[in-house]
């Protein structure tokens, strides 16, 4: 038997089948990870079907409209994460990790089945707003199975799985997407979804809701500084990644030159890299956050520029995408160990805020990134402005570190 499976939860009788808990907790954060992801490598084809007329004259132009696509599922994470996981503070964990699947299912095959581009926007949108919650609650029951002191831990087990979809789901989608169609490739990702339903149903055990839960004491850790500070740094620090990464197809197929087959295997190389940086990240945060989020920052940097200078070399850019990959997502469980230790009690609002921050860089770096591709046709400004943002979430960063002396953190 693993030691895992001997690990008490609080006010619960002892649990058994910690590991498969877990499991099933991150078959949901896969499912994320592919239906968040897959829309990069498939913004061209998108385009094409829902904006014909605007492709037939800027094919560029389209795809970076398309992107809205993007950004208003990033914005949907943004208003549902702080929005259900407040809600929701006093209902138990299972039942609300239960219905965020439900919703994903719902809104995911949608978006697979509206007619126009306006309606599987809302339909994106709408997918959005269980994410940041079912991170944010997920990470709290992974916490509360492994025990004290591995929040950091946690975070990047339940992360394991977004990061796991971008190296099978989303290239694996990505290709089924370019060969059947992007609407079929909609409806798989609402089945993996499915197949998450019934894991979570069966395999997770039931968890109370946290001790004083409330929608005023989830609000109260709006109070810390360092709480806002954190949510500045997520949001920012991660939107160079995603000024690049949501044209990854252009950049593949136009600046690098290889063909459209090409684009699921650069993907497979980020989400090699995201995997590697998520567990670097959650190891670093739970011996420290602050000196971690000023070093995965600074490699990000790196990262960006050396995107924006080897990208046309097809080597050069395959290996500045592991390295971004790497550096970004270690930011993550960093990012949300220290907003759920600077939230106090409300845990599972840190936590959700978490990808709040985050998919506010996506809008933000998606918008930005398609405007510059938008303007100039080349997509290799995307990782200019990616680089911008970067370099305001490391000041932001530093700012955080040394507000510390007055605002102390744990971690």
């Amino acid at each position: 038997m693993s030691a895992l499976d001997e690990v008490q939860v609080p006010g619960a009788a002892r649990t058994r089948g910690v590991v498969p808990a877990l499991v099933a907790l991150s078959l949901g954060g896969f499912g994320i990870g592919v239906t968040e992801f897959v829309a990069m490598g498939l913004l061209p084809a998108i385009a094409q079907d829902l904006l014909p007329v605007q492709w037939a004259a800027s094919p560029a132009a389209a795809t970076a409209t398309a992107g809205y696509l993007i950004s208003a599922y990033a914005l949907g994470v943004v208003v549902g994460a702080p929005v259900l996981a407040t809600l929701g503070a006093r209902v138990p964990r299972k039942r609300l990790l239960v219905g965020f699947l439900i919703g994903f299912v719902v809104a995911t095959a949608l978006s697979a089945l509206l007619p126009t581009f306006g309606l599987v926007l809302a339909a994106r949108f709408v997918a959005g707003l269980p994410h940041g919650a079912y991170f944010g609650i997920a990470s709290v029951v992974a916490s509360e199975l492994l025990g004290p002191g591995n929040k950091g831990r946690a975070g990047s087990f339940i992360l394991a799985g977004l990061t796991i979809a971008n190296v099978v789901g989303v290239p694996a989608v990505t290709s089924l997407g370019q060969t059947a169609g992007w609407r079929p490739a909609y409806l798989v990702v609402a089945g993996l979804f499915a197949v998450a339903l019934v894991a979570v149903a069966v395999l997770v055990p039931q968890q109370p809701r946290g001790v004083g839960a409330g929608m005023r004491s989830e609000l109260r850790a709006f109070r810390s500084v360092q709480v806002w500070v954190a949510i500045g740094i997520g949001a920012i620090g991660t939107g160079g990644f995603f000024a690049v990464y949501s044209y990854v197809a252009p950049l593949v197929t136009g600046t690098a030159g290889l063909p459209e087959a090409a684009v699921p295997w650069a993907l497979v190389v980020t989400g090699v890299g995201m995997t590697i940086g998520n567990l670097l990240g959650g190891w670093f945060a739970d011996r420290g956050t602050g000196r971690a989020l000023l070093v995965f920052g600074t490699a990000t940097a790196a990262s960006l520029l050396l995107v924006g200078l080897l990208s046309p070399l097809p080597a050069g850019l395959f290996a500045a995408l592991l390295l971004l990959g790497i550096s970004t997502m270690a930011l993550a469980p960093t990012v949300q160990a220290r907003l759920m230790h600077a939230a106090g009690d409300a845990e599972g609002l840190g936590a959700s805020l978490n990808h709040a921050a985050m998919n506010i860089g996506n809008a933000l770096g998606a918008f930005l990134g398609g405007l510059a591709l938008a303007s100039s046709g080349d997509a290799r400004d995307t990782a200019w402005v990616g680089l911008a943002l970067c370099v305001a979430g490391i000041a932001l960063s530093a700012t955080g570190v040394r507000l510390e002396r007055r605002h102390p953190i744990a971690g």
